[in-house]
């Protein structure tokens, strides 16, 4: 089935809920067969996330609670974009700083994320950074976090078990292990190689 008999064409919106984090509207839309259809929609202004492998092999990870689903989750460093339009790159270096005290001379763009395509348009731009240094970290005061470092191979495992449950983490797990056995006998990745993705702030809709 050719792609312009899949495609739904944005009509109008009504905003619903403005907030510091999203924002939520309702939009009617036109069907590939010409009828109407209304979709709640939320908006984002993106993210970054950060798999941080140490020369060891060690992944440094966060265990924070998320009231959302109540429970304590195992993440990669992340955290959204100052602004619309911010260079994911930049909102990745900060984060890693602000969660971690990691700084890193080498990274990675592994993949740019579409959370959840069917009501949210946020998008997270996932790094592997390696070359890691430590400084101080300095978290937001609404912040509590504990920070644990494992080998990159036991975080595999605890996603392929069913233990860890996000999917950002489990999509930069997973890439970045796969990318440093396939480097594991050369050197990582030039440091003048570092890819950005601007791809990571959404937009509303092409047709608004």
């Amino acid at each position: 089935m050719q792609e312009q008999n899949l495609r739904e064409t944005f009509l109008s919106s009504e905003e619903i809920f403005d907030g510091k984090i999203i924002h939520v509207e309702k939009w009617q839309v036109r069907l590939p067969d010409g009828k109407t259809a209304p979709r709640e929609i939320v908006l984002h202004p993106g993210a970054a996330a950060v798999v941080p492998v140490d020369a060891e092999g060690n992944v440094t990870m966060v265990r924070q609670h998320r009231v959302a689903i109540d429970k304590t989750t195992w993440e990669i460093p992340a955290g959204k974009l100052d602004a619309k339009g911010e260079d994911p790159f930049l909102a990745a270096q900060r984060e890693l700083e602000e969660e971690t005290g990691l700084h890193a001379q080498k990274w990675q763009l592994l993949t740019t994320l579409a959370t959840t395509p069917g009501f949210c348009n946020e998008r997270i731009a996932i790094y592997l950074a390696t070359e890691l240094t430590q400084h101080e970290a300095h978290t937001d005061e609404d912040e509590f976090l504990n920070l644990v470092k494992m080998p990159l191979h036991e975080a595999v495992a605890h996603c392929m078990n069913g233990d860890f449950t996000d999917g950002k983490t489990i999509v930069g797990l997973l890439m970045a292990a796969r990318i440093l056995e396939e480097h594991k006998q050369s050197p990582l990745f030039a440091s003048a190689n570092i890819q950005r993705s601007s791809s990571a702030a959404s937009s509303r809709c092409t047709g608004k």
